[in-house]
């Protein structure tokens, strides 16, 4: 498969050598130091073990007509990145190219295919006045659950934490046969790509620990073991993922866990700093929109009252203006 890589980081960098060295054609859209590395040494991914993987058949190009239409694109940016890409992004598109959105938080085509009242509709918590929907057609869209954690320790290396799963879903829930080509051509690379028949519940279920977590770290400057084992926080935590529950089961989700299940499995992951404490810290735009902002809407949306989510989020929407005042315009992270 030709398979473009959007965004190449730690999950991108990931994706993309594994693929490549499993026989893909693959090609980043890289730029500066990242650009320059992966096309003089190739992509190296330092694995769980300490070995090292050296994926040297890889391209990266700055400019999207240079890499021409695709079979795949993987989008492997930040929700709020999105929007930058466009139109550019176009030339990466032929008749049948899938576009993989492998980002976390509720995806701006949420609605798509949905059966139901809401189906087709946007999200202007995510896609303010219906730009990406404009320029990335629905019927291109694959959706994608991100487990794995990686880092990108230098451009072109990537250091793999844990994790190998990426889970994927058509947005109607059938097994069509590109997705059956994208699973296999995964599983050729040694990743476990199960095809989902309800992708939207499992975006849930991660988005459950994120939409609640994510912005009582950044808040607190605390570790997701920190949050668990305070009981006020962990009780915070238990009354947004309540909230959420409850939005979601108004759109037909089924949890297939329970919520202590959830905050016990965060709790395990440890001393660990949650992506936005991480942004907070480095001065990076936060991804509240999607992790949070989205949620807020689909309660407005659906009937349902979030009030303790929606306070956390007026608290972090604050943080984020108080950061850009004492540091000047908050950093996009640039497209690696």
């Amino acid at each position: 498969m030709k398979i473009a890589v959007v965004g190449a980081g730690a999950i991108g960098g990931y994706l993309g050598a594994r693929l490549a060295l499993a026989g893909e054609q693959v090609t980043f859209i890289a730029r500066r130091k990242n650009l320059e590395a992966i096309n003089a040494h190739g992509f190296r991914l330092i694995l769980e073990d300490g070995s090292l993987a050296h994926a040297r058949d890889v391209r990266a190009v700055e400019r999207y007509a240079d890499a021409g239409p695709q079979d795949a694109v993987l989008l492997t940016v930040k929700a709020h990145q999105v929007r930058d890409l466009l139109p550019d992004l176009r030339a990466l598109f032929g008749p049948q190219t899938m576009v993989v959105t492998m980002i976390n938080g509720v995806p701006w085509w949420y609605f798509h295919k949905l059966a139901g009242p809401y189906e087709g509709r946007g999200l202007d918590s995510v896609d303010p006045g219906g730009a990406i929907a404009a320029h990335i057609e629905p019927e291109r869209i694959i959706g994608s659950v991100v487990y794995p954690a990686a880092e990108l320790v230098e451009p072109g290396v990537v250091r793999v934490i844990e994790g190998n799963r990426f889970t994927l879903g058509e947005p109607d829930g059938s097994r069509s046969e590109r997705i059956e080509a994208l699973s296999q051509a995964m599983i050729r690379a040694g990743f476990k790509a199960p095809v989902s028949k309800d992708i939207r519940g499992e975006i849930w279920v991660k988005l459950w620990g994120n939409l609640s977590f994510n912005p009582i770290s950044a808040l607190t400057h605390a570790t997701l073991e920190d949050i668990c084992r305070f009981p006020p926080t962990r009780a915070l935590a238990a009354r947004m993922m309540a909230e959420a529950q409850q939005v979601a089961e108004a759109l037909g989700v089924r949890f297939k866990i329970g919520l202590e299940q959830r905050i016990a499995g965060a709790e395990a992951v440890g001393a660990h700093k949650t992506s936005m404490l991480q942004d907070v810290e480095a001065g990076r735009a936060l991804e509240l929109e999607a992790l949070v902002g989205a949620v807020v809407e689909l309660g407005r949306i659906t009937g349902v009252p979030t009030p303790t989510i929606e306070a956390i989020y007026a608290a972090v929407q604050l943080l984020q203006r108080t950061l850009q005042a004492q540091h000047g315009r908050l950093q996009i992270q640039p497209l690696a």
